[in-house]
């Protein structure tokens, strides 16, 4: 029996995806399709996909042309997967012609002729057709700018625009969300969407009676290394959680009008409960907030720490813009813990530790954009489905909000600046 494999990511499987299976049916009695996972088609720079995994499996396997479909997960699978299935035929599209030679040590390496005038990549840009508009500080506009252009169908546009990604100080987005959504535009806002519960409920309600959408953007949570630390979590691999600690802390220029600067917990705080509630929920029993201001006028924190108490686990945050420390994640459990190194918020490496440090294990995952264009991916593809598939879910925006809108109210211990 001669045994065909190729490979593929089979985005809106089309006609010239179905030609190509056919194809390389003919060429033996056995074909595997390789189905390439999110994961893999991210670490190759590819983050458009239109549909998931699960959906593009299901598609390859309705054309009834694949005996057996495998997913492609890593680097270097294809010699893997070749000797471990016997196979005799690699077939490819000639889009790649000369890139898999090197297969030919292991098996025959067939080109086949694409079908001419059709691609997903056309098929996705078509489909989404998102106007654009930057708002925002001037630090952040070119790197946001330039994560666009990583994503299919999302064209920058200034005035003429269907959505807006807003940036701006966390005092403005209130008011600016609100007029953009009155006039039926789809906002993206960095997190906090606004100071206060009762300012979101107004805006979320908002949003649906005027049917677009409002979604809160934490970068951190569409890095792929850190999805995947939150299913190692959910799988029990370190068993009950009992403790999350996350530092977010940086050193910044505060010689200006701190009344323009965004302060530490609102600049660093939703990224730093980000984890905290996402692991532990957001039902916590009590919460203390202890705080060094550098402007009492302007409430201006230099550094904030935040406690948590849940019914069976402890959490704390710690954020600065005028202190310094390692921007660790920690969470522990009863099996085992999870380091993430500083950075945390945009890592590719993670630990899983275990009292037996031959248990132990790292994972390695490619980041690119600091998660920013897969937020953008994300935002434009739920505009396109008029569904939210937000990695950051309203109940987590909500007890973001109520915790910053703690600290506006003052429900804070003060810490006493050093008498010099």
């Amino acid at each position: 029996m001669r045994k065909v494999i190729t490979y593929g990511t089979f985005d809106l499987l089309h006609f010239g995806h179905v030609r190509l299976l056919e194809r390389a049916k003919k060429l033996g009695d056995y074909l595997i399709v390789g189905v390439t996972s999110d994961g893999f088609d991210i670490a190759r720079g590819k983050i458009n996909n239109h549909d998931s995994l699960m959906e593009r499996i299901e598609a390859v396997k309705k054309t009834g042309l694949a005996d057996e479909i495998i997913v492609e997960e890593y680097e270097g699978q294809k010699i893997d997967d070749i000797k471990k299935h016997n196979v005799d035929i690699f077939a490819i599209g000639d889009d790649w012609k000369g890139k898999f030679d090197y297969l030919s040590e292991y098996c025959e390496v067939i080109y086949l002729t694409r079908t001419q005038g059709v691609s997903s990549t056309e098929l996705r840009s078509n489909l989404r057709k998102l106007n654009l508009k930057l708002e925002g500080r001037p630090g952040l506009m070119d790197k946001y700018l330039n994560e666009t252009k990583y994503v299919n169908g999302v064209e920058v546009a200034k005035d003429d625009y269907d959505a807006l990604f807003l940036f701006t100080h966390p005092k403005c987005n209130y008011e600016l969300i609100k007029e953009n959504i009155q006039k039926g535009k789809h906002v993206l806002c960095e997190s906090p969407i606004a100071l206060s519960v009762k300012e979101y409920d107004e805006l979320k309600a908002l949003a649906k009676s005027k049917k677009v959408l409002l979604m809160d953007a934490i970068k951190t949570a569409y890095s792929t290394a850190y999805n995947r630390l939150l299913l190692l979590i959910k799988s029990g691999k370190i068993g009950e959680v009992v403790s999350v600690e996350a530092t977010c802390t940086s050193l910044s220029d505060l010689t200006e009008d701190l009344s323009k600067k965004v302060n530490s917990i609102t600049a660093w705080g939703p990224t730093a409960m980000l984890p905290i509630f996402q692991i532990l929920g957001t039902k916590y029993k009590d919460v203390k907030i202890t705080t060094k201001l550098l402007s009492e006028e302007h409430l201006f924190d230099g550094f904030t720490k935040i406690d948590f108490t849940f019914d069976n686990a402890v959490a704390s945050v710690k954020v600065a813009k005028n202190a310094k420390s390692e921007g660790e994640l920690i969470i522990s459990g009863t099996k085992g813990y999870i380091y993430v190194p500083a950075p945390w918020w945009k890592t590719e490496y993670f630990e899983v530790r275990f009292e037996n440090a031959n248990d132990s294990k790292k994972y390695f995952f490619q980041l690119d954009g600091e998660g920013i264009r897969n937020e953008l991916t994300s935002f434009a593809k739920s505009i396109e489905a008029e569904n939210d598939f937000a990695n950051v879910s309203e109940d987590i925006s909500r007890a973001i909000i109520e915790v910053i809108e703690k600290f506006y109210k003052h429900d804070f211990v003060k810490l006493e600046s050093e008498k010099r």
